[in-house]
């Protein structure tokens, strides 16, 4: 697709991209939301055979939409929309529940923790004509933003090192009364260490979904936590 359709910063951001990726939009639709996503083509060359659940310390969660978040996705774009409501994405990688919940018309902010993430976030967010904020979060030096009333985040919870930090992260950017969701494939074992983790905190419901496509079976495990 012509990058003549982006913007001239996005167009340059994708110009950079593609020299290093193989890369295509392709449409994503939510609800009857339109939403193009920016993809690698060919995952293998870059993936060489990591197993995202063997090597979760090495393995490129951003670089491919997951059936958690379109999951997540669905639930963003089915959200009861209040004035003014805003919404964070944690390391949203392509960024579809984030991008779905900008295009139900909440305030959404973006995030990840490297640049080329948020730089195919931005592509993404000019290409399907939405507005919205991107911005590099690290887990252990959460940024001073405004809380948010909803955090989205979808197989975001892949490392033991990452839960305590993440807790952190919600005690600071999410409101009092506010709502986290949260989807993951139902074999990842860490979800379930932050599950009891959180418990003493939140009030935490739970929804297996099952999926299958060309590759298979999978169940997705949607949480919804709001605080005691």
């Amino acid at each position: 697709m012509s990058i003549d359709t982006l913007p001239r910063k996005e167009a340059e951001i994708l110009q950079k991209i593609r020299k290093k990726y193989a890369v295509a939009f392709e449409p994503f639709t939510v609800r009857g939301l339109e939403l193009q996503l920016l993809k690698v083509q060919d995952l293998e060359s870059v993936l060489k055979g990591k197993d995202p659940f063997k090597n979760v310390s090495e393995f490129p969660f951003w670089i491919k939409l997951w059936e958690s978040a379109m999951v997540l996705a669905d639930v963003a774009a089915t959200l009861p929309l209040d004035s003014g409501a805003r919404v964070l994405e944690l390391g949203a990688g392509l960024g579809a529940p984030g991008l779905a919940a900008a295009a139900k018309g909440f305030s959404v902010t973006l995030s990840d923790y490297e640049q080329i993430i948020l730089d195919f976030q931005r592509v993404n967010a000019a290409k399907s004509g939405l507005e919205l904020d991107i911005a590099f979060v690290d887990w252990n030096k959460p940024p001073d933003f405004e809380p948010f009333d909803v955090v989205l985040g979808a197989e975001v919870i892949f490392r033991e090192d990452l839960l305590a930090p993440l807790m952190g992260v919600f005690e600071k950017l999410l409101k009092p009364d506010g709502t986290i969701y949260l989807a993951h494939d139902i074999r990842r074992q860490t979800l379930y260490k932050f599950l009891d983790m959180a418990k003493d905190q939140y009030r935490i419901m739970a929804k297996k979904i099952p999926l299958s496509d060309n590759d298979g079976e999978v169940t997705i495990m949607l949480n919804c936590l709001k605080r005691k």
